[in-house]
């Protein structure tokens, strides 16, 4: 293989990787509204703010191209919040049928 297809190919995987990454923050800023619910640890809610700044942050801890650091990031925080509304969620049934 050239030279060119290497480089298509890369590129072909880096905007994948893009595209997967701007999925993920539109996602975890539709999640944002779990931030408002009082029963979502303060851990939680900061690492919603620390994934949002690291995607959209030029340091990174693999460089830009790579995607990959900041798509975990990303899947971290929503699934941490995710986690955190349902336990919310689950401690606040039984209060609401006592």
């Amino acid at each position: 293989m050239d030279g060119k297809v290497w480089l298509s190919l890369f590129a072909v995987v880096a905007v994948g990787l893009a595209i997967a990454a701007a999925v993920l923050l539109v996602r975890v800023f539709k999640a944002r509204r779990l931030l408002l619910d009082a029963g979502i640890p303060l851990r939680d809610k900061a690492l919603f703010w620390v994934a949002v700044v690291y995607t959209v942050s030029p340091v990174d801890l693999i460089p830009d191209p790579v995607y990959l650091d900041d798509i975990g990031v990303l899947m971290l925080a929503l699934r941490s919040l995710h986690a955190a509304a349902g336990a919310a969620r689950t401690t606040k049934e039984p209060d609401a049928v006592a």
